[in-house]
């Protein structure tokens, strides 16, 4: 009886953590107000006009792979958005400096390098649209 109680509770365990994660991936997180900035010395590249996506991803994250393509087919649209990808792994210095805890992993810079929308997991294309609508609106 003893093995039924633990069996149940372990599905119970990987459900809540089911719904939770279901409610948290890829949601648009208005970052806090004390990060620091992104700019074109740290990532390499100018910043776009109106904002710019920096995306960190993994060699081995799928999510990863489809993120970056709906990004750049998002950027490739507009003159005056950018979309950086980084390599977590090779820049660790970025990842443990805005605490990074899994890929993809989604910022959305204002015009300065501010960081004004996080992204964690996987996220839909309305997802990036919303929050760069709400980012022009500002």
């Amino acid at each position: 009886m003893t093995g039924l109680w633990v069996a149940i509770g372990a599905v119970a365990v990987v459900l809540a953590f089911g719904g939770y994660r279901k409610l948290t991936d890829g949601r648009a997180r208005e970052a806090a107000l004390d990060e620091p900035t992104l700019g074109p010395t740290e990532l390499g590249t100018p910043l776009g006009s109106t904002a710019t996506f920096v995306q960190f991803s993994s060699k081995v994250c799928a999510p990863c792979v489809a993120t970056g393509r709906l990004l750049s087919g998002l950027t490739a649209q507009r003159d005056d958005v950018n979309h950086v990808e980084i390599d977590g792994e090779e820049r660790l210095d970025l990842v443990r400096e805005f605490g990074i805890n899994r890929t993809p992993t989604v910022f959305l810079l204002d015009p300065d390098g501010a960081i004004r929308y996080r992204f964690v997991g996987p996220s839909r294309k309305a997802e990036f649209v919303d929050a760069l609508a709400e980012l022009q609106a500002a």
